[in-house]
C-alpha cells in the first residue's frame, strides 16, 4: 500500500455517544484505527500519551471545549502538525472563523455527509504523511550535514572551515607570531621491521591520539602527522598572547608521557621534540583533498630543532628561551650546526620553575 494513502490513527472527540459511534463506524470502514474521547479533557490526555494522524473534534463539550483543545494542540510545537477537523452543530460563520483562526484544517457542520467526510479525511491524511516524509528527509539531510561538518572540522580548524564555506577562495594569512612544535619517534623505522603492520599502526594511532588530546587540552592546533612525526602549533588560526608557553607546556607533557611508556617490544619509548617561535604563513592548499598547513623559516627551524635533538629532550631556539627564561628552567646546549641555518646556539627546555607560595 502507498504510504501516503495508508490507514491512519484517528481520534474522535464528541460528547454525544451516537454521533461519536457513527463517526467511528464510518472511519473504521475506511480501514483506520479509531480512538474515542467523551470530552475535551479526556481528548487532551490521549493526545499527550499516544500519536495520532488526525483528530475529529466537536466544539460544544463539557469540562473542556473543543475550541480549548484546538488552541492547546496548535500552540504546542510537538503537536501542532496533527491535522484537526472540527465537526460541530455550531455552523454559524463566527464559529467557523474562530476554528480556522485557531489552526483547524477544516470545518464540517452536523449533520455531515459521509462522502464529504471520507474525502476530507483522505486528503488530510495524505497531506500529513507527505509532511511526515518531508520531516524525515529533512532529518536525514541534517544528520548528513552534521556528519560532513564533523569530518570537515577533523581536517580544518573551525575558523578556517567557516571562512572556506563563506569565501570559496584561497585562504592564506601571514601571522607575525606563532609557536611551532615538532615531535618525532626515535628509531621508528627499526621498530617497524619487528612489528606486524596492524600492530604498528594501532600503536602509532594510540600515541598520536594522546598527542591530539594534549593539543586540545593546551589549546594547540594539530597541523598534521608525517609518518612518525607530529606537528602542532600555538597561536593560530586564532592569535593568543601565551602561544609560546602553551607549546612549551605541551612539549613537556609529551616528554613526561614518553618517559612513562614503552614500545610494543618493551623497549623505552624515545621521542625528540623541537620548538621555535616567530612569523609563519598558514593557509589551505588543494581543491579536493585540501589541508591546513604552515610554511616559513619558523616552521623549518622548529623541524631542525627536533631532527638535531636528542631522545626525550626538548630542543628550543633562543627566541623560545628569551620568552620563557623567567618562568622555565633551561640548559644551554651550546652552538650546533643546523642544516640550512649554519651555526646556532640552542637550549634544552627542562621544566617549569617552581613558584613561590
Amino acid at each position: 500500500m502507498d504510504k501516503a494513502t495508508a490507514p491512519g490513527s484517528i481520534l474522535v472527540v464528541d460528547d454525544t455517544d451516537d454521533i461519536r459511534r457513527l463517526l467511528s463506524i464510518h472511519l473504521k470502514m475506511m480501514g483506520h484505527t479509531i480512538t474515542e474521547a467523551h470530552d475535551g479533557r479526556e481528548a487532551l490526555q490521549l493526545i499527550y500519551n499516544q500519536p495520532f494522524d488526525l483528530i475529529l473534534l466537536d466544539i460544544m463539550m463539557p469540562h473542556v471545549s473543543g475550541l480549548a483543545v484546538l488552541e492547546v494542540v496548535k500552540k504546542d510545537p510537538a503537536l501542532r502538525h496533527i491535522p484537526i477537523v472540527v465537526i460541530s452543530a455550531a455552523s454559524d460563520l463566527a464559529s467557523v472563523v474562530r476554528c480556522i483562526e485557531l489552526g483547524a484544517e477544516d470545518f464540517l457542520p452536523k449533520p455531515y455527509e459521509a462522502a464529504v467526510l471520507y474525502a476530507r479525511v483522505k486528503t488530510l491524511l495524505e497531506r500529513k504523511r507527505l509532511r511526515d516524509n518531508e520531516q524525515e528527509y529533512l532529518h536525514i539531510i541534517e544528520q548528513e550535514r552534521a556528519t560532513s561538518e564533523r569530518l570537515l572540522l577533523n581536517i580544518l580548524p573551525k575558523p578556517i572551515a567557516d571562512r572556506l564555506r563563506q569565501e570559496r577562495r584561497l585562504i592564506v594569512e601571514r601571522l607575525p607570531e606563532a609557536t611551532v612544535l615538532f615531535a618525532d619517534i626515535v628509531d621508528f623505522t627499526a621498530l617497524s621491521t619487528h612489528l606486524a603492520a596492524d600492530e604498528l599502526i594501532e600503536w602509532l594511532n594510540d600515541i598520536f591520539s594522546t598527542f591530539d588530546e594534549l593539543a586540545n587540552a593546551y589549546g594547540l592546533e594539530k597541523i598534521k602527522t608525517i609518518g612518525d612525526a607530529y606537528m602542532a602549533a600555538a597561536g593560530l588560526p586564532t592569535p593568543r598572547a601565551d602561544h609560546v608557553e602553551a607549546a612549551a607546556v605541551m612539549a613537556l607533557a609529551i616528554r613526561d608521557m614518553a618517559v612513562r611508556m614503552t614500545t610494543p617490544r618493551g623497549d623505552p619509548f624515545l621521542i625528540r621534540i623541537g620548538l621555535d617561535t616567530g612569523p609563519v604563513v598558514a593557509g589551505v592548499i588543494g581543491n579536493t583533498k585540501f589541508s591546513y598547513d604552515m610554511w616559513g623559516d619558523t616552521v623549518n627551524t622548529a623541524s631542525r630543532m627536533e631532527s638535531h635533538g636528542l631522545p626525550n629532550r626538548i630542543q628550543v631556539t633562543p627566541a623560545i628561551y628569551e620568552n620563557l627564561r623567567d618562568r622555565y628552567q633551561f640548559e644551554e646546549r651550546g652552538t650546533i650546526t643546523v642544516k640550512g641555518k649554519g651555526e646556532m646556539k640552542t637550549y634544552w627546555l627542562l621544566d617549569r620553575l617552581p613558584t613561590e607560595s
